[in-house]
């Protein structure tokens, strides 16, 4: 008997007693388990753990979104900033010294390649991780946008942190490709030397905005 028979055979066995009839959803399902690991200030969380994983955070009111986009990208030197559709132009500075490059009519390959940041919302934050969900969805663009260019710079509202990953997966749409950022992109090879932006942006600013000026 092979491996996947064995395994079928398992499976089958597992499933003797089941209903021909019967479906997920008719059987209820206990959830005693703990939901979320995060207490007390979700914000101020959210921001401790992004920035452990050498990203940098910076919170500021909607009034001052937009001026501090524009501090941002100014410190960065940026001269060409990819805007994906959907994202909200209040937050966008205007008259600033970089090209805005939208992805209305897909961008290039080289284009995106050759472009110095993106600039992105997100679907939710995760306070115990540290981690920022994308979803494609209005404000994001697609994954492409956020894997080429060398700098993300992604606003993140605080009402859309949540405390953990159950919480998290509670608001997200189960149907939308999610994909799950924590930190730039890194990896090392077996001696732990850590390599930074080879699988994706090397740095990661996030943008937090908040009632009241931290």
């Amino acid at each position: 008997m092979s491996a996947r028979d064995t395994v079928l055979q398992r499976i089958r066995t597992a499933l003797a007693d089941v209903p021909d009839g019967e479906a997920p959803e008719d059987v209820v399902v206990e959830r005693a388990y703990r939901r979320s690991h995060a207490d007390g200030d979700l914000v101020a969380l959210f921001a401790e753990r992004v920035a452990d994983y050498r990203a940098h955070v910076v919170r500021a009111t909607a009034a001052d979104a937009a001026r501090t986009v524009a501090e941002l990208l100014g410190e960065r030197g940026v001269t060409s900033l990819v805007v994906p559709p959907g994202f909200p132009e209040e937050l966008l500075p205007q008259g600033g010294s970089w090209q805005l490059l939208r992805d209305d009519e897909p961008l290039s390959v080289a284009e995106l390649e050759a472009a110095d940041a993106v600039l992105t919302t997100a679907a939710a934050g995760i306070a115990v991780t540290g981690t920022i969900v994308l979803d494609a969805g209005l404000g994001q663009g697609r994954r492409v946008l956020t894997l080429l260019p060398d700098y993300h710079l992604c606003v993140v509202r605080a009402e859309q942190i949540v405390g953990d990953v159950p919480d998290a997966i509670t608001v997200l749409g189960p149907a939308r490709p999610l994909t799950f950022v924590s930190g730039p992109s890194a990896t090392s090879d077996i001696e732990l030397d850590r390599v930074e932006g080879v699988h994706g942006p090397r740095t990661l600013h996030v943008l937090v905005i908040t009632e009241e000026q931290a």
